[in-house]
């Protein structure tokens, strides 16, 4: 996200610390899809997803006027809903994290054989992943899907800087080594 960006999240926070309803609906449409993705890798059910979507913009609404903008305005929703994703599972025994992800859009000008050939990649991706531990998928999920920055994780995950570079560094390495076993190509050096 750029510094353009998070200016205007900015000042649509500083709208909606004053009750402006239409900046709380631009936010809301700036950034629910991206967290509803996010959400939805800890949940693995699309209605808890985008209840706790809906639960961090009314948070986001009655906190507008105490963010303090140590982080970017995308972070602090993240941060919120990554939170109020935590508190969920810790009151359901029975719930699972999970990082059941969208495949993505498909290029219309992708023949039949190429987007098959693309679902699979993606699908062998999500299983090494999913194999995983919660910090590595999580910080995979962050710095790839996110595309967050390591200062940012580490104010959503509230942890050292240097924890987070330790985790992506670490998470990297066994994706890779799961993704050379599945005959995948990683696409990093």
């Amino acid at each position: 996200m750029s510094g353009s960006d998070n200016a205007r999240d900015l000042e649509l926070l500083r709208q909606i610390a004053s009750n402006d309803r239409k900046a709380i609906a631009l936010l809301y449409q700036r950034h629910h899809l991206r967290l509803y993705r996010y959400l939805l890798r800890f949940v693995k059910n699309d209605a808890v997803a985008e209840e706790l979507v809906n639960e961090t913009f009314i948070d986001v609404w009655r906190s507008a006027g105490k963010f303090e903008g140590r982080s970017q305005v995308s972070s602090w929703i993240i941060s919120i809903g990554r939170n109020k994703a935590i508190s969920l599972l810790r009151k359901k025994s029975d719930a699972e994290l999970d990082d059941d992800y969208a495949t993505g859009l498909e290029d219309d000008s992708d023949t039949p054989e190429v987007t098959t050939l693309k679902q699979d990649k993606a699908a062998a991706m999500r299983a090494c992943i999913d194999k995983l531990s919660d910090e590595h998928r999580e910080v995979i999920d962050l710095v790839y899907y996110q595309e967050k920055a390591i200062k940012e994780i580490a104010v959503i995950l509230e942890v050292p800087e240097n924890t987070v570079k330790t985790r992506v560094f670490h998470a990297r390495k066994k994706l890779s080594e799961l993704l050379s076993k599945s005959g995948i190509d990683r696409g990093w050096p």
